[in-house]
């Protein structure tokens, strides 16, 4: 006889025992809420040869984006493709404009304005959120982002992956720890919303580690995160080395009691990471995204656990 155990996490109404993106854009826009992802052909100062050429060790080719974008479109013309797939299967969906690939605030002005200014007029859309590095802002850029954000929702997505400036110079990230905790604050200062991106199992990187990151970042006015297993993919700086993965088994457990110390009125995007099947060389198990979400599902549950219980900030 299975005994089941109710869920005692208050940001769900169904069997998440974590604070999820689905459950958050249903009460915020009433709505099932889609990303319509786009790149608008920014590049990263971690390429280009500002800070370095190679990027971040664990980088492809396409910036981390994890969908096929029909590049050549202009953005708005991307927009609309990938809007009428999606409203195929949700006809009633509201839209985010989510700009993903590379350093998306690292540009001129122009740039940066002739990207944005289009979507914010957009009376389909009820927000924009934008994937860039902490080390890409500029007064000029917040205060113009500010002004975004009086006209429409913005979500600021900044890659951390961890809080260890050690961890981080081996796969040369290119900027320490207190220039994220700065860039935070200066976009809480604007009442801009910030999502974190994680990566769980970097080379070197211990358990405490990982879970050092949570306790670090509970310190700062986050409002999402987004968890990522470390996968190694084609043409990548760490494609030609050697080093031990996380098995899934490991990599939950380790979810679990970062989940347990972390906020909870801190949004989960993702739990983890969603790779290009064809790109990706190990660990195969994360192709099996379903069974990850399952899976940890089943472990929060039979551990009576969830996210926020072990938090000593509540």
């Amino acid at each position: 006889m299975v005994i089941k155990l109710e869920n005692p996490f208050k940001y769900s109404n169904n069997n998440k025992r974590y604070y999820t993106a689905d459950y958050y854009y249903k009460n915020k826009y009433k709505s099932k809420t889609m990303k319509v992802t786009l790149d608008a052909h920014f590049s990263c100062p971690n390429r280009d040869g500002k800070i370095s050429t190679g990027g971040c060790s664990y980088c492809s080719e396409n910036g981390s984006a994890a969908n096929i974008i029909p590049t050549s479109l202009s953005l708005e013309e991307q927009f609309e493709h990938v809007k009428n797939l999606l409203s195929l299967k949700w006809p009633e969906a509201k839209y985010i404009a989510y700009f993903q690939s590379y350093s998306n605030t690292y540009g001129t002005m122009e740039k940066i304005k002739t990207t944005y200014d289009p979507f914010v007029k957009r009376s389909d859309i009820v927000a924009i959120d934008i994937a860039t590095r902490p080390d890409c802002f500029s007064k000029e850029i917040y205060d113009y982002l500010e002004n975004i954000n009086k006209e429409k929702e913005l979500y600021i997505e900044l890659g951390l992956q961890t809080s260890n400036d050690n961890t981080a110079a081996h796969f040369n990230r290119g900027y320490e720890y207190k220039v994220f905790e700065n860039t935070v604050k200066e976009l809480h200062k604007r009442n801009i919303k910030v999502i974190v991106h994680l990566i769980n199992g970097l080379p070197n990187e211990t358990e405490e580690d990982m879970l050092q990151t949570i306790k670090d970042i509970n310190k700062l006015p986050i409002h999402g995160i987004k968890f990522h297993m470390l996968g190694i993919m084609k043409h990548t700086l760490y494609e030609k080395e050697d080093f031990p993965l996380l098995e899934q088994d490991e990599y939950l457990n380790i979810l679990v009691k970062q989940l347990e110390i972390l906020k909870e009125d801190i949004v989960v995007y993702r739990i983890c990471s969603d790779p290009d099947k064809d790109s990706l060389i190990r660990p195969l198990w994360l192709n099996k995204k379903k069974a990850v979400h399952n899976n940890l599902d089943k472990l929060l549950s039979s551990l009576n656990t969830y996210q926020g219980r072990l938090n000593v900030h509540k």
